[in-house]
């Protein structure tokens, strides 16, 4: 059993092995105000609201605690999504779109949200949410609990080593649905904690235009326990060729095949057919 010691370590080493820009974010779900540890700030405390991909820019970059509920979000959409509002419906979520003109028409709309919570409403994991009210976020190297997941932002070539990392055995092959909407706070943190499966993040509407994340950017989020598979197999890919961070490009000329075990293996293999069939 991994001890919050032992995230605090591994989120850190992590942290340096990748060069990373922002802190990996923790994300506790709680379902009453009084699990909120000491040192967590609420919006609300403030008569203020945030958006959960503001909260997320604040942990990630200025190292805030930041409990989130609905009362301290002012996305709506979200905070059904997390299954804080009891009161909306499937249907409320649909019109509401509608009304914000994000798809062409009311059947794209449908047909884009039934496809985006397609795994996670059928998952079994889906009962984890019920009862929630809110949840925690802080880095990782700092945090003061066992995560439910892990969100990282970086670069594409930080997230590709991280990729690579998670399907070195085979066993957790990357597959994220994409629709500009939702991407840091359900495919982020909701996503991973329910169906126990790592998701990639292209940062969408909110991102972009309120929480200040940067166009070059993406992220990763992990259900909380795959942060130890990610740092075991990190960097493995290629053996002695992955040279880690910082990505370093080839611009010599005059390459060939020899360049890897397995390209020389392949034209070693299409040669000796060519010979065959003479």
């Amino acid at each position: 059993m991994k001890t919050v010691d032992d995230y605090r370590a591994t989120g850190k080493e992590l942290y340096d092995a990748l060069r990373l820009n922002t802190f990996p974010v923790a994300v506790k779900y709680f379902r009453d105000t009084a699990e909120i540890p000491a040192g967590f700030i609420r919006p609300a405390q403030f008569r203020q609201k945030w958006s959960l991909c503001q909260a997320i820019t604040y942990a990630r970059r200025g190292g805030a605690r930041v409990a989130m509920t609905a009362d301290d979000n002012f996305c709506v959409p979200a905070s059904y999504g997390q299954g804080w509002l009891p009161g909306i419906s499937y249907d409320d979520l649909i019109e509401s779109q509608r009304l914000n003109k994000w798809r062409g028409s009311l059947e794209a709309e449908k047909k884009v949200q039934a496809t985006f919570a397609a795994e996670i409403v059928t998952s079994e994991g889906y009962k984890k949410i019920a009862g929630n009210i809110g949840f925690l976020l802080c880095p990782l190297a700092e945090t003061p609990y066992v995560p439910d997941s892990i969100l990282m932002y970086g670069s594409p070539g930080q997230m590709t080593h991280i990729i690579q990392a998670l399907s070195y055995e085979g066993k957790h092959i990357v597959k994220s649905a994409f629709i500009g909407f939702a991407e840091s706070c359900m495919k982020g943190i909701l996503f991973p904690h329910v169906t126990g499966k790592p998701q990639y993040v292209s940062p969408g509407m909110g991102d972009q235009t309120l929480s200040g994340t940067n166009e070059h950017e993406v992220a990763i989020g992990l259900p909380g326990d795959l942060l130890f598979y990610v740092k075991e197999q990190l960097f493995k890919t290629g053996g002695e060729a992955n040279r880690g961070m910082p990505i370093r490009t080839i611009l010599a000329g005059q390459l060939n095949e020899k360049m890897t075990p397995g390209w020389v293996f392949l034209r070693k293999t299409i040669d000796e057919q060519k010979e065959g069939n003479k």
